[in-house]
């Protein structure tokens, strides 16, 4: 097998990319698929987290824009973060793969409370760790989550899987003559204001040097295939 290109890695995965075809909830066939693809990178011994979001079940703005309490709306979310982690790790462990979830809000009956060196040497010794409740204050996005985490744990990149292949300079569902991007600059996501993650997320990124590739998650293989260093998606990386 060749090398791959990256040896410690946070994939994000947005809720909306559990809800598959469903739109709302999980769908089983992307969860089972995505546990699949995730065995991979555990079997090539590639260390690997998971930030994931809860779009699929509750979105926080979604919440506060409807007239509730934004720091309500955004623990709500948070909640849904921990249900979406703890039904990806059910799906992985059906794979073999050991898994631990931590979660930044203290939920002992469920999930081990973040510890940064705790995580770290659970990637050491081969299991991967899926981070939920996001950074477990209300104002922050799970992209800030995987920006921070990678930080923490000195990740080498953040894999965004999408339901989109790449960045566009238009939402590629409604324009067919978006254009897709194929490398990008963090000050570039800045200035030209592209929806790939918020300004707090891609600036932690540029302040720590931490890659991005944002790729499709509804086909199989690919975060394999990002890992081994193969062209896929869009790339963000230093100015």
């Amino acid at each position: 097998m060749a090398e791959a290109k990256y040896h410690r890695v946070i994939i994000k995965l947005s809720g909306e990319a559990l809800a598959g075809e469903i739109g709302f909830g999980l769908e089983h066939r992307i969860l089972d698929s995505i546990a699949r693809q995730i065995k991979e990178l555990s079997d090539a011994h590639v260390q690997t987290a998971v930030v994931v979001g809860g779009g699929n079940i509750w979105r926080g703005v979604s919440g506060s824009q409807r007239g509730m309490d934004r720091a309500t709306a955004d623990y709500m979310g948070m909640l849904a973060t921990v249900i979406n982690a703890l039904a990806l790790q059910d799906a992985l462990e059906g794979c073999g793969v050991q898994t631990r979830v931590q979660s930044a809000i203290e939920m002992r009956q469920i999930a081990e409370p973040y510890i940064r060196r705790r995580a770290i040497r659970h990637l050491e010794k081969g299991r991967v760790v899926i981070f939920a409740a996001g950074t477990g204050n209300p104002f922050f996005s799970t992209d800030t989550t995987a920006a921070l985490r990678a930080a923490e744990i000195e990740a080498e990149v953040i894999l965004m899987a999408k339901k989109v292949d790449g960045i566009y300079d238009d939402d590629p569902m409604k324009n067919a003559r978006a254009k897709k991007y194929q490398e990008l600059t963090y000050s570039e996501i800045l200035n030209l204001e592209l929806e790939v993650m918020d300004s707090t997320a891609a600036s932690l990124c540029r302040n720590n040097n931490i890659p991005i590739l944002v790729f499709s998650i509804l086909e199989e293989g690919n975060i394999f295939r990002a890992v081994m260093g193969e062209t896929i998606g869009t790339i963000v990386g230093r100015d």
